[in-house]
């Protein structure tokens, strides 16, 4: 659209970005479309389906087509459970707060829990339902009829955005993040036979940056499974070969074995060349062999099963089929984090409805829908408190221009069509402030938004300009609202997530340890933890902290779920002397409460090891291994101790 080769240097010595402006421009003229179109349909709100074209609007088909349902799907939920609301209040405003805080709270919480666009499409569907029943208008017929307009201007805007995205967006990203993770898993298996044949000794520093790599692609994935069935079945098979060589890295940095037979070698190395050559039926033969010479090592050999079973289910490189093996991955949920944002987005709204009910105070409405945004959509923000100073910055700009718009430019109109028109250029400014690197991100897409929040183009003009720098303020009121509470109502930055990770992490140890039979459910445990391990991973790079701390501490506590699983499985057995299984529950027991007291879990764990080993009946190495782990790491075990209750 724009980037012809001689605007380029111009566009970049005056801060944009001339790709992103090719996509902010034609988000914007798509938004006037939509704007347009929704107005001469009769609909109430016609700014309502310019906005949904600036949230959907995506560069990737894929995204476009995904985040285009989910948006849809949101809006239509949302608006239902609105609709319901104002009927069941009665024109009870505490009813409506009342009713907005428990379904926006589990809305959030909901959206914690889920991944990509469809955390996306819950939360929205809690703010839609704010915007019915708090924007319902004097002008509306009926409570359906705001409900009925959001879901209209909605899905217009959808079809638009979808319309007009589809031509000029990108039919998939480039990067290819399967090519990537098979490089990763060939390289991880050459490394594998060099360490069984003896001619390489475990580098923790590169399994580190390995870790580290494939903990990036892995937080990509949702973005390039968006939009396809077919593209989603390859995701999954890809994050399973990732757990998987999170598997090998584990046993490759457990001390040396004596030199294996050359046929183990041999097959592991088959199995690397036909990864890398991407002929995964070939890599699952190889790997399969490779199981059955590794039997005597359990550990080994389910790592090379959980290998050939991922690469059951990559794509065979010919026609996409897939050769049929069960597919499932196990995925990290936030659950901490989904309580804790139910809890911050209800327990926001009830205060700030509260305040709202004993003022009157005739702007509350729009304070209280900015606060239900705020405390949902950014409850999964890696750092909300810092990225809702940006949303702050684009509000005030919007306010600005929506005050500029209807004070400076709306009086000169002489229709509804003439205010439509007037509000276009103000969109479009909405583009290059997207585009700047100064104000691209919530700057530049709060700006947008705002200004057609508050634009309504009805004719005749009403309303004074105090009256609209009241609203102004209102809306301005909203992310300062979401930023106070996320101040004070359990904070959250990078660094606490990495924590509230680590401590899931240990509480899936003391569960697996209290569990009789959790041996029967390894797949689970270990599937979970080892994704937990990936995002352990990813946040330490993300928040600039120890990489080391973190991959050392996730690979212990992935030797501590290895060593937990073999007691249980070891208890299971019939032949199993008095004195040993003493000695295994003693340590299981320990470790039920592993968070609270490492030291004493790694000394029961090391007794049970000595008395593994002398009976031979199990691998008392693993066990040793694992306590000498967790003594190492009593510090990233340990979890914050809960305040004493009080004495009555």
């Amino acid at each position: 659209m724009i980037a012809r080769p001689a605007l380029k240097p111009t566009l970049e010595r005056l801060g944009f970005d001339p790709i992103r402006l090719n996509f902010t421009l034609r988000t914007a003229l798509a938004a006037c479309c939509a704007l347009l179109v929704a107005w001469l349909v009769g609909l109430e709100h016609p700014q309502w389906s310019a906005m949904t074209v600036w949230a959907a609007a995506q560069p990737v088909r894929g995204q476009l087509v995904e985040k285009s349902f989910f948006r849809a799907a949101g809006t239509i939920i949302g608006s239902g459970v609105g609709i319901g609301l104002l009927f069941a209040a009665h024109g009870q405003q505490w009813a409506i707060v009342l009713g907005l805080a428990v379904w926006i709270g589990l809305c959030a919480g909901a959206g914690n829990l889920l991944r990509g666009f469809a955390s996306y499409g819950a939360m929205l569907a809690g703010y839609s339902a704010a915007m019915v029943t708090l924007l319902h208008s004097t002008l509306s017929a009926g409570p359906f009829v705001v409900g009925i307009d959001r879901m209209l201007t909605v899905l217009l805007g959808v079809a638009v955005a979808l319309a007009i995205g589809w031509v000029f967006a990108a039919p998939a990203d480039p990067d290819d993040p399967a090519r990537r993770v098979r490089r990763l898993t060939s390289r991880i298996l050459n490394d594998l036979a060099a360490h069984l044949a003896g001619t390489l000794a475990p580098g923790r520093g590169e399994h580190q940056n390995l870790l580290s790599e494939m903990a990036a692609i892995e937080d990509a994935l949702d973005g390039h499974a968006a939009g396809s069935l077919r593209s989603r079945a390859t995701i999954r098979a890809i994050r399973r070969l990732l757990t998987a060589d999170v598997a090998l890295l584990l046993w490759m940095r457990r001390p040396p074995r004596p030199a294996c037979d050359t046929a183990l070698v041999a097959a592991v190395q088959q199995a690397a060349e036909a990864s890398a050559a991407d002929r995964p039926q070939d890599a699952e033969a190889a790997l399969r062999h490779a199981a059955e010479l590794a039997g005597s090592d359990r550990m080994l050999h389910d790592a090379f099963e959980g290998l050939a079973d991922a690469e059951a289910t990559q794509p065979n490189g010919v026609d996409g089929a897939h050769t049929g093996a069960h597919d499932g991955v196990v995925l990290h949920r936030d659950l901490i984090g989904a309580r804790e944002a139910l809890i911050r987005a209800t327990v926001t709204l009830l205060a700030v409805g509260a305040a709202w009910l004993a003022t009157g105070w005739e702007a509350g409405a729009f304070m209280l829908l900015g606060a239900a945004i705020m405390t949902s959509i950014f409850s999964t923000a890696d750092n909300p408190t810092q990225t809702l100073k940006q949303v702050m910055m684009g509000q005030m700009l919007g306010a600005a221009g929506a005050l500029a718009c209807r004070w400076l430019v709306w009086p000169h109109a002489d229709s509804a069509f003439g205010l439509v028109l007037a509000m276009m250029p103000f969109i479009l400014l909405g583009a290059f402030i997207q585009a700047h690197r100064r104000t691209a991100g919530p700057v530049g897409f709060d700006y947008s938004m705002v200004v057609l929040l508050m634009l309504q183009p009805a004719w005749p003009l009403a309303g004074t300009f105090a009256h609209s720098l009241m609203l102004a303020g209102a809306v301005v009121l909203g992310p300062a609202v979401g930023l106070l509470a996320f101040l004070l109502i359990f904070p959250v930055d990078g660094r606490r997530r990495l924590r509230t990770l680590v401590t899931m992490m240990v509480h899936d140890l003391q569960s697996m340890a209290g569990r009789r039979g959790a041996s029967r459910h390894r797949a689970v445990w270990r599937g979970r933890l080892y994704h937990r391990v990936l995002r352990l991973a990813r946040w330490a790079d993300k928040t600039g902290g120890s990489r080391e701390q973190a991959v050392e501490g996730g690979f212990a506590v992935l030797l501590l779920g290895s060593a937990i699983l073999h007691m249980d499985e070891a208890l299971g057995r019939p032949d199993l002397a008095r004195g040993t299984a003493r000695r295994l529950n003693a340590a299981l027991a320990r470790l039920r409460h592993v968070g609270s007291d490492p030291e004493r879990a790694a000394r029961a764990l090391g007794l049970a090891a000595t008395r593994l080993a002398a009976d031979c009946t199990g691998d008392g190495d693993l066990l040793r291994e694992a306590a000498s782990e967790l003594s190492q790491r009593t510090a990233f075990i340990r979890l914050p101790a809960r305040p004493a209750p009080a004495s009555q």
